[in-house]
């Protein structure tokens, strides 16, 4: 849809580890790619709240992003920090799969 990545940040103070930075491959506005925005704007507005940056990229509109991080499928987020690097295929509507990605997960 838009010509231009989409960033959403949000304050990071008070964190150590530094912002968590994603970026997530979508396709226009199909039904995939659609939820995977959502989705992912709600787990990192829930869990990390204040400590991320959020880049959203059309592959159609920015083919040479896409094609930078070797873009197999999408939607696909990739968390470039903090590292280790992590990729993640799908809709992003499985939060606790989503949050293990993230080095978030709950290990109880």
């Amino acid at each position: 849809m838009a010509e231009h990545p989409k960033f959403f940040s949000a304050d990071n103070s008070g964190t150590s580890a530094g912002p968590y930075v994603l970026r997530l491959f979508i396709t226009g506005a199909s039904p995939n790619s659609i939820r995977a925005v959502e989705n992912i704007k709600l787990i990192c507005e829930q869990y990390l709240q204040g400590n991320y940056e959020l880049e959203i990229i059309d592959i159609h509109q920015q083919p040479k992003l896409a094609g930078g991080e070797d873009v197999i499928a999408v939607p696909l987020m990739i968390k470039k920090s903090p590292l280790p690097e992590r990729r993640m295929i799908g809709d992003m509507s499985d939060t606790q799969r989503v949050l293990k990605g993230l080095g978030l997960a709950n290990n109880s």
